[in-house]
């Protein structure tokens, strides 16, 4: 059973009136997407949010990788992150690619490294000191291209575990290449695979490049790498420490105290004529105690008295006890 989703809300049918322009005008049209109740997509957007974070700095690494080989300008981005079956991954590939077979131990199953076979052809012309450009030939590799991709290939299986280590301590190993991958038999038809497609850019020429990663397998790992870090005793003891540190310290933290009078309102008039000697009578009731402030809030209320030569004052209530 499928379901297909419609259109957004607000979004506008065009029709013979112009109502096309008001549709364009409120917001492109999102075309909709078939949803197979059969198979759940099981990959959260927190989940690919971690692979995202990981294959980001995949991709950096391997601009690095392909610009140092190449000696050209080189540019890698993660374009999209899906969950799919292993036979849909197969058929949106085309027929005569560069496919690697890599171990991922510790998670079950091989990986696939997709590198378009005319992006190899550039990149072997480029390692060879020629100029990378123009049509490439579409064939299997002889044995001296197969070992001069080869290296680059390593390396980028060796960045990809750098890349992952916040998700898994991957160990990618080449297991074999294939050109058809029709003929690469990475994981069954139906088995869920996570894909992740990238685009190089050669000389400015866009390549497809993906990386297929068996999802039951990796499904633990992130689950994991999105639960909170476990607290061991020591670091909670620690923070206790810290905490009450922290309390005790504030105990002694100086500060400005403040004993005054309710505000007394005066006119410009009499503000401005006021002179030595003269005398304001004061708003505040002679029965009323004084407010204790701390920057303008009042926190106790005391009354007026001496200790000594000194003025001072009487702690008499706290806002909690006059309520």
């Amino acid at each position: 059973m499928s379901l297909t989703t419609a259109e957004p809300a607000g979004t506008v049918p065009p029709g013979p009136t112009g109502s096309t322009g008001r549709s364009r005008r409120r917001g492109a049209a999102v075309e909709p997407v078939p949803y197979d109740f059969k198979r759940p997509i099981q990959l959260s957007r927190e989940h690919q949010r971690i692979l995202q974070l990981g294959f980001d700095a995949f991709a950096r690494q391997a601009m690095t990788v392909f610009t140092s080989a190449l000696r050209s300008v080189c540019q890698v981005s993660v374009t999209r992150i899906d969950q799919r079956t292993y036979a849909e991954y197969v058929d949106s590939l085309a027929g005569t690619t560069y496919l690697t077979l890599f171990s991922t131990e510790p998670v079950p199953g091989q990986g696939v490294l997709d590198i378009p076979l005319d992006a190899v052809m550039s990149c072997i012309d480029h390692m060879l000191g020629g100029p990378g450009t123009g049509a490439q030939p579409r064939r299997p590799l002889t044995e001296i291209e197969s070992g001069i991709i080869k290296g680059v290939v390593d390396r980028l299986l060796a960045e990809m575990r750098y890349s992952l280590t916040d998700i898994v301590a991957l160990d990618p190993q080449v297991t074999g290449v294939e050109y058809s991958p029709q003929f690469a038999q990475a994981a069954g038809p139906a088995d869920v695979v996570v894909v992740i497609r990238l685009e190089l850019r050669i000389d400015d020429r866009p390549h497809a490049m993906t990386v297929c990663l068996p999802f039951n397998g990796l499904h633990p790992h992130l689950t994991a790498a999105a639960a909170p870090s476990p607290v061991s005793n020591r670091e909670r003891a620690q923070r206790d420490r810290a905490a009450e540190l922290l309390h005790r310290e504030f105990q002694d933290v100086p500060v400005d105290v403040a004993v005054r009078f309710r505000s007394t309102g005066l006119d410009p008039a009499t503000l401005t004529g006021l002179g030595v000697g003269d005398v304001l009578r004061l708003a505040h009731p002679a029965s009323a105690p004084l407010d204790v402030t701390v920057d303008d809030t009042a926190f106790a209320h005391a009354t007026a008295g001496a200790q000594g030569p000194r003025l001072a004052a009487l702690i008499v209530t706290t806002p909690e006890e006059s309520a």
